[in-house]
């Protein structure tokens, strides 16, 4: 395989290099705006990809893994050393729950619009809420749950409006609105599973050891429906590479970066901005024009979220 030949000086250089991008970018509101851009690509890097979904899945985060790994092993080697079994139990967990989340996403986007399964998938804080109400026992006030009510008209109004009546994107939109809706279910997990560990670990190992964790988990899935691992065109692994450099490294990686200075209901709000530049990347680069049903619950959709988002701030 032509990628095995790069070395892993190259990866440190260029993670060294995305690591000196983040350092040096004006204010953590422009590295939003950047991150919100590189993830927005990520739909379009799917969709183009002729691979199965749960493969284009695996070597995203594996490759994301493989990037991250020598700048964590030089910078944090000892942090790693100091997990207890509990936080490793943890670590598992949230990988799993990973790994969950983008089989059922990028599998999402064979069956669905664009517009549809990313706003749907973003839907993830509302579980988050939903989540921390139910195991956590966290408090929730009147405006989340209106936030939380609303969003979820929107969402019925996506998934069914079609059916009733107008142009249909995809070939099953409901069965792929509903593998987003799950992604967002088990990014909403990511997250609350990955809470105690993200509070023990610095961001690189935190990442590395929880995207490990899901390069796993998702080989094991490849392995077990019999697709191959390797013998796809150079084509299929450049997307492979540029999920994980784009959407993965430099999208993901500046938002926890940004978490860490703003506000996460801004973060959470900002990343409202990824179903419009998807959506519009896919009306330029796809041809794919949303319905309308689409346009008028997604609106709904990313009203609620705002709203859910302003009233956790306030709560």
């Amino acid at each position: 395989m032509w990628l095995g030949r790069v070395s892993s000086g190259a990866f440190k250089r260029a993670l060294a290099h995305v690591s000196f991008v983040r350092d040096r970018l004006a204010t953590p509101r422009l590295a939003l705006a950047v991150a919100v851009v590189a993830i927005s690509t990520s739909a379009i890097l799917i969709r183009w990809s002729e691979a199965p979904p749960v493969v284009a899945a695996f070597y995203r985060v594996l490759f994301t893994t493989a990037l991250l790994a020598p700048l964590t092993v030089d910078r944090h080697a000892h942090r790693l050393g100091e997990l207890s079994g509990r936080h490793l139990l943890a670590a598992a967990v949230t990988g799993l729950a990973l790994a969950a989340h983008f089989a059922a996403w990028f599998e999402s986007l064979s069956w669905t619009g664009v517009a549809a399964s990313v706003t749907l998938v973003q839907s993830q804080p509302l579980f988050v809420v939903a989540g921390a109400w139910l195991v956590l026992d966290e408090r929730i006030t009147r405006r989340t749950v209106a936030g939380v009510a609303v969003a979820l008209v929107g969402m019925a109004t996506m998934s069914l409006g079609d059916l009733l009546g107008g142009t249909v994107v995809g070939p099953r939109p409901l069965y792929g609105n509903a593998l987003a809706v799950l992604g967002a279910v088990m990014a909403a997990g990511y997250v609350l599973a990955g809470r105690s560990l993200r509070q023990r670990l610095p961001l690189l190992p935190y990442v590395t050891v929880v995207y490990g964790v899901a390069a796993a988990a998702l080989g094991a899935v490849v392995v077990a429906q019999g697709h191959p691992l390797v013998g796809y065109e150079n084509r299929e692994w450049l997307l492979f590479l540029g999920m994980a450099v784009g959407p993965g490294i430099l999208g993901h990686t500046l938002v926890n970066w940004s978490l860490a200075h703003v506000e996460s209901s801004l973060v959470s709000v900002t990343l409202l901005g990824e179903p419009l530049g998807s959506a519009l990347l896919a009306l330029l680069l796809l041809g794919e024009v949303p319905s309308r049903w689409t346009v008028v619950g997604g609106a709904v959709v990313l009203g609620g979220i705002v709203v859910t988002a302003r009233g956790r701030a306030t709560g």
